[in-house]
């Protein structure tokens, strides 16, 4: 049914192409216009129901001090270097001046005032945390509202004031904050157009043809635009995180060129065949539009899984991946074969510039060499599957254990959060981050903020404040803020140690575990830990704790998923579980490289940090989706020479060897995208594309070409087993049978049998 249905989709569309893509374009242009007139920004709401640290914000939001807003800390030092604020009168100056221009910002509440405490004496400003301990460095933290008030003209405004000062005060200033976080842009664009050169080249590599190869971009580029917007619009509804942009990019241009290219290259194989470009598109879509549509299925449920981890803001960032994802499979449908109609025959050659490269002279047509070409790489990739398929178990002993291998390092995966000292130090940020550290000690950058509802117990604010500052991971705490109407008071509170370092998650633990129980005792009172430290080192515990849980649900519903389409129960379960050992490399990869260092420079590095508490969930998700794209497209082909010939050697040769150009193809285009994303100054984004970059050439190398037809040739005719009970009760979804290629049949190949 879905085949008749998708062959029926694939040849109308290329049958009325330009009716077709008017629509898309109708389409994309009442999504940008829907962006435009009701859509938001991006916000974070770095929590979830149920946590301490989300306790600690609804009290802070109760007493209404400004602490549940948007914050960014400016933070100075003479120019001279032997001048300080404690006795040079015009750094003093210049101090008290700086501080009036940035209250003078729209949107800002308020500052704090290192001028006023110098005034009082140099203690006190030390004692306050706004001027360090030698006098060199003082920081004015500016306070804004919440990031819904906000916009990135905040911070331009924040930016452009420091530039203009910079010219006019013996000051050197720097700047950081989480509006910074909020509202800067790391990827600029630039990684994807990157992505989109690299996958051009690697396409007319491919195909010799510039039309070729533009078309499965053309496709992408169209799908990410409407996916974009319908994000934005999807952001006007709910916050949508900052990263759910960045990662659309990366998974809708991998899979929107991947789906492009299974198509594009069954559809060229029908038209070498003879067929009309019309009825070739019809029969693409049928055959490679199936897997196409399953293994945009997988990736959907897969990413949709993440409400597993009961955190809002992954599950609604998985909503809008999946979102992206879902365009493309449709567009995969529709508008691609609407571009193949309207191309006809001038995709069955290589193209003018494809045979000039391979003849040495453009007007010369080169038909017999490129097909002696294509017969020839064909072959190459039979005679490898046939010389696995003699050597199975040492290639699938070999292999496994290079994966596993690779897997080693996950036993010292330690999650976390980078911060502001993993940027490059050409951003103000870092440079904020290292100024402040030097002046007030690591923990400065990371401060907890203790909120506490006193219930009517008047000592028990004394009584946290001795506490709290008597842990030996506390290294100051600031006076107590309390809200006169409803008693809630909050303490700001400053590690010893860095946001990342894992002492200061071990120290969070403790104030909760034992220092803030045993202040309040059995009295009324409440208090709880939050601050950004704290939320996201909650939803790093909430994560690893139901990640187990995250990955059985995943694997469950692919396996569920796949025995009907294969009626098959080992083909599904081999899947699953090679597609856990390429994920479980890439895990490696990045504790190898960004947690202990190897590498790191080529990347861009500049110092070790911890995997960020959300990557691992999201890209087990992600990845495991993705990997099914080429599972599914091969196993496919594989069942399709399996029904025609009904031999399982000759069934994995030919739909590994058919396939295995394909694959090689489209994982370069992947991983090359994914890739162009790492050269992001944002370790998070990094660690996106690295991670899965890594998964995908290690799925459609080690795993497709060694792995699959080594373990499938070990189970022989057990590959298709199923049970009579469960073939009866099994939904029916055939997988077409491929036709006898007429024109060139493939050469002979030797199978042990």
């Amino acid at each position: 049914m879905l085949s008749k249905a998708l062959s029926r989709l694939g040849a109308g569309a290329a049958r009325r192409p330009w009716r077709v893509i008017a629509i898309w374009l109708v389409a994309a242009a009442l999504a940008v216009l829907a962006a435009v007139a009701f859509g938001g920004r991006t916000a974070d709401e770095m929590t979830a129901p149920g946590l301490d640290s989300r306790r600690a914000a609804e009290l802070i939001a109760r007493a209404g001090t400004g602490q549940e807003g948007m914050t960014a800390q400016v933070v100075v030092t003479p120019v001279d270097d032997g001048a300080t604020f404690f006795d040079d009168d015009g750094a003093r100056t210049a101090l008290t001046r700086l501080r009036t221009e940035l209250e003078r910002l729209p949107r800002v509440l308020g500052t704090s005032d290192p001028g006023a405490a110098l005034d009082a004496g140099g203690d006190a400003a030390v004692r306050d945390g706004l001027v360090s301990a030698d006098g060199r460095i003082a920081v004015v933290r500016v306070q804004y509202p919440d990031q819904s008030r906000l916009s990135a003209a905040d911070l331009d405004a924040l930016v452009a004031l420091g530039d203009r000062l910079r010219a006019d005060l013996p000051l050197r200033i720097e700047m950081g904050g989480n509006l910074f976080f909020a509202f800067s842009d790391p990827a600029g664009g630039t990684s994807e157009l990157i992505g989109l050169l690299a996958a051009a080249a690697i396409l007319f590599l491919a195909f010799g043809s510039l039309l070729a190869a533009a078309l499965p971009i053309g496709m992408a580029v169209f799908g990410l635009a409407i996916g974009v917007a319908v994000m934005t619009v999807l952001a006007g509804v709910t916050d949508v995180p900052t990263f759910a942009p960045v990662l659309g990019s990366m998974v809708g241009l991998g899979v929107g060129v991947d789906y492009a290219l299974f198509v594009l290259a069954r559809h060229r194989e029908y038209l070498a065949r003879g067929l009309d470009p019309r009825e070739a598109a019809g029969r693409a879509v049928a055959t490679a539009g199936r897997p196409v549509v399953l293994a945009g299925g997988v990736v959907v449920v897969s990413i949709l899984g993440l409400a597993v981890a009961d955190v809002p803001f992954m599950t609604v960032g998985g909503i809008a991946v999946s979102l992206v994802v879902l365009i493309m499979v449709a567009a995969s449908v529709t508008l691609l074969p609407a571009f193949l109609g309207a191309a006809g025959p001038r995709l069955a050659g290589a193209g003018r510039i494809g045979r000039a490269l391979r003849t040495g002279r453009p007007g010369r047509r080169a038909p017999r060499r490129d097909a002696a070409a294509g017969t020839a790489r064909a072959a190459g990739w039979r005679r490898w599957i046939g010389h696995v398929n003699r050597h199975p178990l040492p290639y699938a002993i070999g292999a496994a254990g290079l994966l596993l291998t690779a897997t080693l390092p996950v036993l010292g995966l330690r999650v976390g959060l980078p911060d502001d000292g993993s940027l490059p130090h050409s951003r103000t940020e870092r440079r904020a981050h290292d100024l402040v550290a030097e002046g007030f000690g690591p923990g400065t950058n990371g401060p907890l903020v203790v909120a506490a509802d006193p219930s009517g117990d008047a000592g028990v604010l004394d009584r946290l404040v001795t506490a709290v500052a008597a842990d030996p991971g506390i290294a100051s705490v600031a006076p107590a803020h309390v809200d006169r109407a409803t008693g809630i008071a909050t303490l700001v509170v400053f590690p010893t140690t860095s946001p990342q370092d894992e002492a200061t998650a071990d120290t969070v633990a403790r104030l909760r575990a034992d220092v803030l129980p045993s202040a309040i005792g059995d009295g009324p009172a409440r208090a709880h830990v939050g601050g950004a430290t704290a939320s996201l080192s909650d939803v790093g515990r909430r994560t690893s704790e139901r990640l187990p849980l995250f990955v059985a649900a995943v694997l469950a519903m692919s396996f569920l998923l796949l025995v009907p389409v294969f009626r098959s129960v080992l083909v599904p379960l081999k899947a699953v579980l090679l597609n856990l050992l390429s994920i479980g490399a890439a895990y490696g990869v990045l504790v190898a490289v960004f947690q202990w260092g190897w590498g790191g420079a080529l990347i861009g590095l500049e110092a070790t940090v911890p995997i960020v508490s959300f990557i691992p969930m999201f890209l087990f998700a992600i990845l495991f989706g993705l990997s099914m794209d080429y599972e599914v497209f091969l196993l496919s082909r594989v069942r399709e020479e399996y029904l025609r010939t009904g031999d399982n050697g000759t069934a994995i040769v030919e739909g590994v060897s058919r396939t295995a150009r394909i694959i090689t193809s489209a994982a370069l285009v992947m991983a090359a995208v994914f890739l162009s994303f790492v050269v992001a100054e944002d370790p998070s984004t990094k660690m996106f594309g690295l991670g899965l970059a890594t998964a995908i050439l290690v799925d459609a190398t080690v795993v497709r070409m060694v792995l699959v037809p080594a373990t499938m040739t070990l189970l022989g005719r057990a590959n298709w087993w199923l049970p009579t009970w469960l073939d009866r009760v099994l939904p029916r979804g055939p997988i077409p049978t491929a036709p006898r290629p007429t024109p060139e049949p493939a050469p002979p190949h030797p199978v042990d049998r």
